[in-house]
């Protein structure tokens, strides 16, 4: 459709910025005014005029209440009345406030619907509140609480809304309890049972209460007659002026309001409005529609769609007639429904299945953008789950834009408003909804939908190949399985987090086969085949640097089957280019197998590139990147695409937010393909990324099992030396001996780097120094190894459907027992051990830390008999194959009741005692191991290939929460399509209290290091899944350091905040510069707001500079840029929307950086983009301001929050990490000082970078446990070796936090070791020779020093990998 032309500019209308660079006034979401919605009556002719103003959250009234007020006026003896409305997003604006405070003034009746946003619905109680006693009426429908305390007809009120008794009230607490429903199911089931209610009212009160439901009634009604009628009642019943000219004249008698069913199935062209059950509709749709549309009955897809009531009721449904006619002419079937309310699940088994309890819809989609259950108020989400569950199939939820016009979402960056991703796109997906599709706009001035036809042809083109999926033989769907390259390297083929990819595609192909799948000759082959047949292109010689090349695509093929070819150009000339091009031809790489092809995705393309590199948006992909996609959708003809592991680039090309345009990369790239994703189950916030901007349904993974690291070499026999010492402390001769031997080895460890008193070995002699002091050496040393020993680990690479071993079960389940779970009523392990000696574990922590030698043991002590309790737990269930088939049920055991009566206690008891912890009680691990059982029954259960091949059927696929599976077992079983979390619900409490304590163990920390002084700046990273793993731990960190505390709304949702007051605070503010990754921008958007107001608040608050250093900087950075003090308290910033990353991680992994500034300009140029909460509809430049707040930088920061990813498995910690650019832009060039939080394990600690640093390199690079593990899976585990080197080097390159003795015993480690250097060279030689090169440059770039026999060494062991290559 053509798009609609704005209205005329008025005092109220806000400009909106279409070139999100261009300086906007407000930045807004929403330009649209009230201007388009304001009737005044033409010729009132001595009739008493009444004013109305409502507030509704979305248009669709508009145009009824329009026609309604037209009618009265023309047609009404009685009355005229003048009436304006708000859209609640414009009450945002200080224009649109004025606009709304000026009209309630002069009103007579307020209407409100809906308002479920906290920040705006405080607007309209600030407004309307104190008007309320003057207005002849208020009536609020659905909103929030507060909200609708002020509903006013006659006598009738809420005002004890959800406080103390009330009829009302009690009948909608009840009515919650029997069936969970929300607050509008409620009203409508009081509707129902109205006349019960009535007989306890007081009559005058009864005919309000009345007026009301029957207002309410109207207004669901939506239509312009049942409009009209209210007004007329209102009018006549409650205005004064109406009133007293009605004296002595006959009353208008109110119509009943026309309602339609409450639920009932609609077809826009069908004869009657609605039908009450499927046989009827099918009875007209089959005899009658289809064969007069030319759609067969028998065999084509049936689509089933959920619609809105209340676009039915006020006729403004074009966008739902538009997708109907679109799937309709392709010759699909549509069942559409609706329902009264907002819960669908009842519509859902009533209408979506045959007489016989068969489905009779192949795909679903729902056309409301809101969660099945409840919508924007309160979900159910596990009777959604379970009635979806039931359908089985796939279920889509687009969305329809609330409060932007159609051009305001096209021009802005962002895309979708934030507050209708957390309503709209959030909440469905926990639902397990898939593809959030814009398919509708609004018309400025009419308020009503308009299709956006691009969007609703993709939207009818995905519905009906997913339904193809459910209808086609296994035999000739065709799949392309897509696997990545990071960085492009032929060592690098098959990369994916924590996957062993290779083996797992063998996994994969295996089922297929069983399935009926034609997988051609990969039937035959072993793992190594397939990797051979994609990695060496058999024409070329022995050993190209090429991978196999299925398809030559010519440059006129190319153009012709991608429509976007020319718009490359711009970043890439003309095609082919040189990259996966041969001059001629673009290439597509990998090799097919019968029906499947497994292809390698194409690089970002810039990844050498050092101009391209500093770019602050990413460019666009390039043709060899395009011409893939094209292959598998045109060419080869995929069915289905499957991406292995996480995570390649499609998802992350450029383009909106979320809500993707035909112009967003990713949406041209993926096209209609239907998308699966294996996914990390641990990453749940780039999987969220890859659901909403590439519409895939994602299949979760198990990340593999973590071990403790134990000690080796050095450490190992530190530990048997304190143990020594333990037994002779008392000896004269022997105890002084055996501490000289822990010193010395203590030194050749390199632990005099972590113990800051450690005596130096030459002067040293045990003898001269007291019991105390020894004792307070081996306890520093102590605690510092089993720091080390109790590190988790994942131990080698997981492969999809292999469930981990009884003993791999143990460590996860020692972890997950660590914790409180004060929630659950479940208290830790190590809490109950503690208190059977008498002993808080918390004070056991605090002293273990500190290094004091009993607490240490005593900690020790304890960790192992949780272990050996554990593994009590899980080896009653272990077969003979080591393996947990099922998990025998303890507590129901017969023979263990008899037990239990002669007095014998379970396993665990036992293994408590034997480890000497005789007195614990057993009734309070109850509770514990209960829970346990229930952990160790999602550890082993699997379903990551079932998953898989019911995606592939057209199935739907069970939603889980993605996370540490030890913080939150619910992440587990996997297999299950990845949500993240509801984005309004953090931080919770809990988090808050956490970040609290955090915050106090860095400021004593830093305090300790410095003079007793507290830093006046602190600069945070934030990340996605983090923040999603810990409930907003870091999130909270931040206000907590600023001296701003989080406050839940009346439900219960976090978007308010407020300063607490210095006496309590008890310390200074300090400020902090919040840099956040794209990942998190994209999926809390909302909290980034927070923390912006959070900043702001405690900047604007009238308090001295020595106690308030947000204000301090604030007022000099006002100063020196002249801008206003709230603008200089910007302080949240990230990548421009549509990019991630700084690149830094990009440049050091393909080693083509020139220097350090290079990388340093490089994180400030893409994260200099400030949020701003008074313009949330932009990312602006602000990279003046960036380095102004970072150059009060005193300290950086960021947290580990769990033991699989820690810095050096991925390169994001220091791609993000500002320690070398903080130094740059400050005034004394003095380096920050670096910390880590760490709150991986239930003893939280901060630790410096360096400590960290350290502790990662002995317990991962070092550690012959870890490297053993990787070097079991071959191919890919020396590239994951190779890989920690790299990030490595990543830390001396962006902080200078790497000690020379790291690179020196990975040297000796890997390169000494003549039987190591073989088995590298033979398992992965590019891998290999990528890790010579690291040393090498590690050396040459002076991070490491070292004597030249071991460079000579080096740059021999280079030759020889390139001859291996080259195969020479």
């Amino acid at each position: 459709p053509p798009s609609p032309s704005p209205p005329p500019p008025s005092l109220t209308s806000l400009s909106v910025a279409t070139d999100p660079t261009s300086s906007s006034p407000l930045g807004a979401f929403t330009a649209t005014n009230a201007e388009s919605r304001r009737i005044v009556p033409e010729n009132p002719d001595g009739r008493p005029t009444y004013k109305i103003v409502y507030v509704v959250l979305e248009s669709q009234y508009q145009s009824s209440m329009t026609a309604a007020v037209k009618r009265i006026n023309a047609g009404s003896k009685n009355m005229a009345v003048e009436c304006v409305g708000y859209l609640l997003e414009e009450l945002r604006s200080e224009s649109g406030m004025e606009a709304f405070k000026a009209d309630v003034a002069d009103a007579n009746v307020f209407i409100g619907s809906l308002i479920f946003v906290q920040e705006l619905a405080e607007k309209v109680v600030e407004v309307v509140s104190p008007e309320r006693d003057r207005l002849d009426a208020v009536l609020i429908f659905p909103s929030m609480p507060e909200v609708m305390r002020m509903n006013k007809v006659g006598k009738f009120t809420m005002k004890n809304l959800g406080q103390s008794k009330s009829v009302i009230g009690d009948f909608m607490k009840k009515k919650k309890q029997d069936d969970g429903s929300s607050f509008e199911e409620g009203m409508l089931k009081l509707l129902r049972t109205l006349p019960k209610v009535l007989k306890f009212l007081p009559s005058d009160k009864a005919a309000d209460a009345r007026t009301f439901m029957m207002s309410f009634q109207y207004w669901l009604g939506g239509s312009p007659e049942n409009l009209e009628s209210m007004m007329l009642m209102l009018g006549q019943d409650y205005v004064e002026d109406v009133k007293e000219g009605m004296v002595g004249k006959e009353r208008i008698e109110a119509e009943e309001p026309v309602l339609l069913p409450d639920k009932a199935i609609w077809h826009p062209v069908a004869p009657d409005i609605v039908f009450e059950s499927p046989s009827s509709y099918f009875d007209w749709y089959n005899k009658d529609f289809c064969p007069s549309a030319g759609i067969s009955v028998t065999d084509s897809p049936v689509v089933g769609i959920i619609l809105q009531k209340s676009h039915i009721n006020t006729k403004d449904d074009t966008h739902y007639v538009s997708l109907i006619s679109e799937l309709e002419s392709r010759g699909a079937r549509v069942v559409c429904i609706y329902s009264g309310g907002l819960d669908f699940s009842g519509p859902v088994e009533e209408f979506f299945y045959d007489a016989g309890g068969k489905p009779i819809v192949d795909s679903v989609i729902n056309l409301t953008g809101f969660a099945l259950v409840g919508g924007p108020a309160s979900q159910d989400h596990d009777k959604a789950v379970k009635v979806l569950s039931k359908l089985n199939r796939p279920y889509m939820c687009a969305v329809p834009l609330v409060f932007q016009s159609f051009e305001e979402w096209q021009s802005s960056e962002l895309g979708l408003h934030p507050i209708q991703v957390a309503l709209q796109v959030s909440l469905p997906e926990i639902d397990g909804a898939i593809e959030p599709i814009i398919y509708a706009g609004r018309e400025g001035a009419t308020g009503r939908s308009v299709p956006l036809s691009d969007r609703v042809s993709l939207l009818a083109d995905r519905a009906l190949k997913w339904s193809d999926l459910r209808l086609k033989k296994n035999a000739e769907k065709k799949l392309a399985i897509t696997i990545f390259s990071f960085p492009p390297d032929k060592g690098n083929v098959g990369t994916a987090a924590y996957l062993d990819v290779f083996n797992s595609i063998n996994a994969v192909m295996k089922e297929l086969k069983g399935k009926g799948y034609d997988i051609g000759e990969a039937a035959n082959m072993s793992t190594e085949d397939i990797i051979d047949s994609i990695l060496n292109d058999k024409e070329a010689r022995i050993s190209s640097p090429e991978l196999n090349v299925a398809y030559r695509m010519s440059v006129d093929e190319y153009q012709e089957l991608t429509p976007y070819a020319q718009d490359l150009e711009e970043n890439w000339g003309a095609p082919p280019g040189n990259l996966n091009s041969d001059g001629q031809n673009l290439l597509i790489y990998g090799k097919e197998f019968g029906n499947v092809f497994i292809g390698v995705q194409p690089s970002f393309g810039y990844e050498g590139d050092p101009m391209r590199l500093l770019f602050a948006k990413s460019a666009s992909p390039h043709h060899g990147f395009a011409a893939y996609y094209t292959y598998l959708e045109k060419i080869f003809g995929a069915n289905a695409v499957l991406h292995f592991g996480t995570h390649g680039s499609l998802e992350f090309m450029p383009g909106k937010q979320v809500g993707m345009s035909g112009t967003c990369y990713p949406d041209r790239l993926i096209h209609s393909l239907p998308n699966i994703y294996y996914y990390a189950a641990n990453n749940p916030s780039e999987a969220t990324i890859a659901k909403r901007r590439s519409y895939s349904a994602t299949i979760s993974y198990l990340t593999p099992p973590a071990e403790n690291a134990g000690l080796y070499k050095g450490l190992k026999e530190l530990k048997e030396l304190i143990s020594s010492y333990q037994g002779l402390r008392e000896n004269e001769g022997r105890g002084p001996a055996i501490l000289n031997s822990i010193v010395s080895t203590a030194w050749t460890c390199n632990l005099d780097k972590d113990i800051k008193d450690l005596p130096p070995v030459e002067e040293f002699d045990g003898k001269a120094i007291s019991f105390e002091e020894r004792d307070d050496i081996v306890g520093k040393v102590y605690q510092r190894i089993m720091e080390i020993e109790s590190r988790l680990l994942p131990c080698g690479l997981h492969t999809v459907g292999v469930p981990p071993t009884a003993e791999e079960s143990v460590a996860t389940l020692v972890n997950i027992a660590q914790l409180d779970r004060a929630e659950d009523g479940i208290e830790s392990i190590n809490r109950v051990i503690a208190s059977s000696v008498g002993r808080n574990i918390d004070d056991v922590y605090r002293n273990a830390n500190e290094g004091k030698l009993d607490d240490v043991d005593l900690n020790q002590r304890i960790t192992e008999a949780s272990r050996a309790a554990v593994r009590a737990l899980v080896m009653q269930s272990t077969d003979s194959d080591g393996r947990v088939k099922e998990v025998k049920n303890i507590f129901d055991d017969v023979g263990g009741m008899f037990a239990g009566m002669m007095g014998k206690k379970k396993p665990w008891t036992e293994a408590i005692k034997d480890a000497g912890f005789p007195d614990v009680v057993e009734e309070r691990l109850e509770p514990l191991f209960k829970y346990l059982e229930f952990c160790l029954k999602q550890v082993v259960a699997d379903n990551e290939l079932g998953a898989l091949t019911s995606a592939l059927d057209g199935e739907y696929i069970r939603p889980g929460p993605g996370g540490d599976p030890i913080r939150n077992p619910d992440v587990l079983p996997t297999g299950a399509n990845m949500h993240a979390l509801d984005p309004q619900s953090i931080p919770t409490t809990a988090a808050v209290e956490c970040a609290e304590a955090v915050c106090n163990k860095l400021l004593e920390r830093l305090q300790a290091d410095n003079d007793g002084q507290y830093p006046e700046s602190v600069a945070f990273t934030l990340w996605g899944t983090d923040n999603i793993k810990t409930y907003g731990e870091s999130l909270a960190q931040v206000l907590a350091l600023a001296g701003v505390r989080p406050v839940p709304d009346s439900i219960g949702r976090v978007n308010k905040v407020e300063l607490i007051p210095l006496e309590e605070l008890g310390r200074p503010r300090i400020d902090v510069v919040v840099s956040c990754s794209g990942v998190f921008r994209d999926l809390f958007i909302n909290q980034m707001n927070l923390l912006d107001r959070g900043i702001k608040l405690a900047a604007e608050a009238d308090e001295p500079d020595e106690m308030n250093f947000v204000r301090k900087h604030a007022k000099q950075q006002a100063e020196e840029m002249q801008v206003s003090l709230r603008d200089a308290a910007c302080r949240v910033f990230s990548n421009s929307a549509g990019s991630y990353s700084a690149n830094v991680g990009i440049a050091i992994e393909n080693g083509g950086w020139e220097s350090e500034d290079q990388l340093q300009n490089q994180f400030l140029e893409r994260k200099g983009f400030a949020f701003n909460a008074d313009k949330p509809g932009m990312m602006e430049q602000q990279a003046d301001m960036f380095k102004a707040a970072l150059k009060t930088v005193d300290v950086t920061f960021q947290n580990l929050d769990s033991s699989e990813i820690s810095l050096t498995d991925v390169s994001h910690y220091y791609d993000s990490d500002p320690t070398k650019v903080v130094q740059g832009l400050r005034d004394d060039k003095r380096k920050p000082m670096s910390f880590m939080a760490d709150t991986t394990t239930a003893n939280a600690q901060v630790r410096t970078l360096s400590e960290t640093v350290r502790l990662d390199a002995r317990t991962k690079l070092l550690n012959p446990k870890f490297i053993e593990g990787m070097l079991a899976t071959g191919y890919e585990g020396t590239r994951e070796i190779t890989k920690r080197l790299r990030n490595t080097l990543g830390w001396s390159a962006t902080a200078g936090e790497v000690d020379n003795f790291v690179y020196e015993d990975a040297n000796d480690t890997f390169i000494k070791d003549e039987e190591m250097q073989r088995r590298l060279l033979e398992t992965n030689p590019n891998a290999f020779r990528d890790m010579v090169t690291t040393f090498l440059e590690a050396n040459g770039r002076g991070y490491w020093d070292t004597d030249e026999d071991n460079i000579e060494k080096l740059q021999e062991l280079y030759q020889e990998a390139e001859d291996k290559i080259e195969g020479v």
